[in-house]
């Protein structure tokens, strides 16, 4: 994906400002990691099983580099797009995660989109990977992912999360061993980190691309003044997440 198209009177304005902090999200977790890992970061429930997920600062930094493994495996590099459509769970985030590891560009799309949205979406952002629940609230996901794969030439790998085989997100993940992705980034805090879609309700849906520091100054002119940066930035996404996977 292509630079952000931010001028150098821009960058350095929103830095004097102290509103863009010139870091990345993997930043926060890692220092997480270091200083509190046992602590709880991510608490995911899933609706359809009525079950509940708690991760830790070190479990939530150990699945997304397991993500990120899966993901270089299948030739995700920096500047490619990674597109998943997944509700609120930890998949959710650990692929966020992952992507910023690798340096490439994460795109979540709501559930309720269905194929006119998807194939205009997954075809523009030239999409690479795209990650889906089998099914999900009574909807088959899984097979409406591999025909879009079927139909898109930039779409090379579908990853399933309750699938079976070779798509299956979850086998994929448990084999994903190794130091790879453990920390830090491949990307920088002015690049492209996020390509988010409008709805298209007046016109075709457009691309908008955020980087590391537009998300992050959002969140935190957002943010309590009396709570942990590292900390808060996490939660807050959390949210930010949330709202994005229409849940």
């Amino acid at each position: 994906m292509e630079g952000g198209f931010l001028d150098a009177e821009r960058l350095a304005a929103e830095r004097r400002r102290g509103v863009w902090r010139g870091r990345v999200l993997t930043d926060y977790l890692d220092e997480q990691v270091a200083t509190r890992p046992d602590d709880t970061a991510l608490i995911a429930f899933r609706e359809d099983e009525r079950s509940t997920t708690r991760l830790t600062y070190r479990e939530l930094a150990s699945r997304a580099a397991r993500v990120a493994r899966v993901l270089h495996r299948l030739g995700v590099r920096r500047g490619d797009v990674v597109s998943f459509q997944l509700p609120n769970w930890w998949e959710f985030f650990a692929v966020h995660l992952a992507c910023v590891r690798l340096g490439a560009a994460s795109n979540p799309l709501m559930p309720i989109f269905r194929h006119h949205e998807l194939a205009f979406m997954l075809r523009h952002a030239e999409s690479k990977v795209f990650i889906a629940p089998a099914r999900f609230r009574g909807f088959d996901h899984g097979a409406l992912a591999l025909q879009l794969a079927r139909e898109l030439p930039h779409l090379e790998h579908v990853l399933l999360v309750g699938g079976t085989g070779e798509q299956s997100f979850e086998t994929s993940v448990a084999g994903a061993d190794g130091d790879a992705f453990e920390k830090g980034a491949a990307l920088e805090p002015d690049d492209v980190v996020q390509l988010l879609y409008t709805s298209g309700t007046t016109g075709e849906p457009k691309g908008v691309m955020h980087t590391s520091n537009t998300m992050i100054g959002t969140i935190l002119a957002f943010a309590c003044s009396t709570a942990t940066g590292g900390a808060l930035v996490l939660v807050t996404l959390r949210r930010t997440g949330a709202r994005m996977a229409g849940r």
